[in-house]
């Protein structure tokens, strides 16, 4: 949470403040995380792309309206995931998702596996990249955000007892993964 710190400032916006110069510090900081987990939803390079654009252009429309009630991190997570949910329901996204899935191109195969290759450093983000939505982002969230169960449950739209429930599973699903997986590399 270092780098909230620095944001402590947002709580007190005024009109006069500099919205661009805010947004720009917004985008290094947290810009990398945002297009993280919105490709861990997606799997998909170019909407990863689409969405991070369109979270900050959220967070910039809505500077004045941040106050207490999160950590920065925690609301433009909260952004990132309700912006992916909108997208994932669109019409265009399952229409391409379909495309994809019918008429697979080279192109945005070999894109879409550079990018799966570089986050699957190791066998277990394949693995976890394999698992349902719902037990993927609340993995994520918690190994590679390090958030704490109340600002998962803030994200998520769920109660502390969901994420733990969802923690639980997820980490059964994995346990069943690895071994799956390594019986079949004998």
């Amino acid at each position: 949470m270092e780098s909230d710190v620095n944001f402590e400032y947002l709580r007190h916006l005024s009109e006069s403040s500099n919205k661009k110069a805010i947004l720009e510090e917004l985008m290094v900081a947290y810009g990398k995380d945002v297009w993280n987990y919105a490709f861990s939803m997606t799997r998909k390079w170019d909407q990863a792309d689409d969405i991070t654009q369109e979270v900050f252009i959220k967070v910039y429309r809505n500077l004045y309206t941040f106050r207490n009630e999160s950590s920065v991190k925690t609301w433009i997570l909260t952004i990132t995931r309700n912006m992916t949910l909108d997208y994932r329901r669109s019409a265009f996204y399952r229409k391409v998702t379909l495309m994809d899935f019918l008429a697979p191109s080279a192109e945005s195969s070999s894109a879409e596996q550079a990018v799966i290759d570089k986050m699957a450093v190791n066998d277990l983000w394949k693995m976890v990249l394999r698992l349902p939505v719902k037990y993927r982002e609340v993995l994520i969230l918690y190994a590679h955000y390090q958030l704490s169960m109340k600002e998962m449950a803030q994200i998520l739209g769920v109660t502390e007892g969901t994420v733990k429930s969802r923690l639980f599973h997820a980490r059964k699903k994995m346990t069943k993964l690895k071994e799956s997986h390594s019986h079949g590399a004998d």
